[in-house]
């Protein structure tokens, strides 16, 4: 009897075991690396199948009100990328100013009332419209009809798209993921699309319980970002090459955005540069915050500024993201109002005679350069006789003492003593030693290591002229010559290896050597 009851017992476990791995290694999309695979748009075949049917019971059991909701954020968000439009175009029609537009090749966003065919035109009632009746701008809205954005004619579109290959995932933030791809074998660029397993659409499906509004509501992020990437131009601002609207199973006009391809700002690897480079990071940040502080569109903040918005592109720091960018300055009645709040310390501005915080855009992005970037990149290893400016900078900045216009004018009268050798106009130009001048030879081995270096495997630095190179020669102890190239920097600096010895000499007609004359 006590054996069959354990057979018994042993039967349900090992049939509820089955049952629960069966539903696991089942269940559509479970897989993590699905989604990263997948390729240039995130499929919805992963989903339950009566999604719809799911979608709808949830909905009606919660009631009108949160529909309303949901219709109320959609409008919002879609009026906010008509905004930013309206006031591009009106930036266009300046004096002097071209836009050249063109019409989509699919119209972009399903954005008006699905209405009877005997209702009236659809700009009287248009959300976008100003002048509609209240009444039809406080009921609830469903974002159904299309909005036609006219954009600039861009170079790539759904047809590159179709051939696209060597697809890899490199990340996704609450909104968007974001994929490196090849498209027609030889351009690599980034793809972005809405991120069906980020938190902007799980948090909304699981309130809301409508995938397809929810993915409406974060796509209206994207559609703000390209409205910017198009309009904002500038060198520290990623290239938009264009877009390609596609139907992913049950939704339509899913939008994926191609941009140019950067490398992902790595903090700790930027440490271990040379302090040429990290300068030049520095350099192209505040060109950028100064562009964006006098930007086309007015004073343009970047409120998710994090360094993970940023890329390097060739060594130039570039903003990637644009999609919680806001062109809007506080309104306020006094400076009370104007109140700037960070982890470590907080600002109160003064309230202008508008009615408006003053400076509080430009502001917000300099101490966030200063906490982010400054600190850490500017005064460290950096030549003696230009920390004192540096730390100058660093303090004012972090005090907020200076507006934008001052900080790049002291910026770049650094990198004016840096390039032009003005720098080391104070130090002892006299070397210790003696070095015999050896024209189109080159040492081979010999090497050591040194920081930073533009060389893991070497010393290789990078100097004004011969004397200064002598100068880094006798400070390190294991140097007994050094090798001029014909490589220079970003800021025509020439590129020289240190070397440890002299026995292993050849020709090369691109290089001079000199050698330490030992008495």
């Amino acid at each position: 009897m006590k054996r069959r009851k354990l057979a018994v017992a042993a039967g349900f476990c090992l049939s509820f075991l089955l049952g629960t791995l069966l539903n696991v290694l089942f269940i559509p999309a479970f897989d993590p690396q699905q989604q990263q695979t997948a390729g240039v748009t995130h499929s919805l075949a992963g989903l339950p199948s009566d999604v719809p049917g799911e979608v709808e019971r949830r909905s009606s059991g919660r009631g009108s009100s949160h529909r309303w909701d949901l219709a109320q954020q959609i409008r919002e968000r879609y009026e906010e990328v008509l905004r930013y439009q309206r006031r591009q175009h009106r930036a266009a029609a300046a004096p002097g100013a071209r836009l050249l537009m063109r019409p989509l090749e699919r119209r972009l966003m399903d954005l008006d009332p699905r209405r009877p065919a005997s209702s009236s035109s659809s700009s009287e009632r248009s959300p976008a419209n100003p002048k509609a009746p209240p009444a039809a701008r406080d009921t609830p809205w469903e974002p159904r009809a299309k909005l036609a954005v006219s954009l600039r004619p861009f170079r790539l579109g759904c047809r590159d798209i179709s051939n696209v290959t060597d697809v890899h995932y490199l990340g996704s933030g609450y909104t968007k993921a974001v994929y490196k791809a090849v498209l027609n074998r030889s351009l690599a660029v980034a793809l972005k699309s809405v991120d069906f397993g980020g938190h902007d659409i799980d948090h909304c499906v699981k309130l809301y319980g409508a995938l397809e509004d929810c993915y409406r509501l974060a796509s209206y992020k994207i559609l703000k970002e390209m409205v910017l990437l198009q309009r904002l131009r500038h060198p520290n601002i990623l290239q938009l090459y264009g877009y390609c609207y596609q139907d992913s199973n049950d939704i339509s006009d899913t939008l994926t955005t191609i941009t140019e391809l950067g490398s992902p700002l790595e903090m700790i690897q930027l440490l271990q540069t040379s302090w040429e480079d990290r300068f030049r990071i520095c350099f192209s940040l505040v060109r950028l915050l100064h562009y964006l502080a006098h930007s086309p569109l007015g004073s343009v903040t970047l409120l998710d500024f994090r360094p993970r918005q940023f890329v390097i592109v060739d060594g130039e720091l570039k903003v990637t993201d644009l999609d919680d960018a806001s062109i809007d300055e506080t309104s306020c009645t006094s400076s009370r109002d104007c109140f700037m709040e960070f982890p470590a310390r907080n600002f109160t501005l003064p309230c202008s005679v508008e009615g408006k915080c003053q400076s509080m855009n430009e502001k917000r992005n300099l101490y966030n350069a200063y906490r982010f970037f400054f600190t850490y990149l500017l005064p460290h290893s950096a030549p003696a006789s230009l920390r004192p400016l540096l730390d100058v900078i660093v303090n004012a900045t972090g005090e907020l003492h200076w507006g934008i216009d001052t900080t790049v004018a002291h910026l770049e009268k650094v990198l004016h003593l840096y390039k032009s050798g003005l720098y080391l106009k104070n130090a002892t130009r006299t070397p210790r030693s003696d070095y015999r001048r050896m024209p189109e030879a080159i040492i081979v081995n010999e090497n050591y290591r040194c920081w930073p270096s533009y060389h893991h495997k070497g010393c290789l630095l990078s100097v004004f002229d011969v004397n200064e190179a002598m100068e880094v020669c006798e400070s390190h102890s294991q140097c007994k010559a050094f090798v001029l190239t014909n490589q220079t920097t970003w800021t025509g600096r020439q590129l020289v290896y240190f070397k440890m010895g002299s026995t292993s000499i050849t020709s090369d007609h691109d290089k001079t050597t000199y050698v330490k004359v030992m008495h």
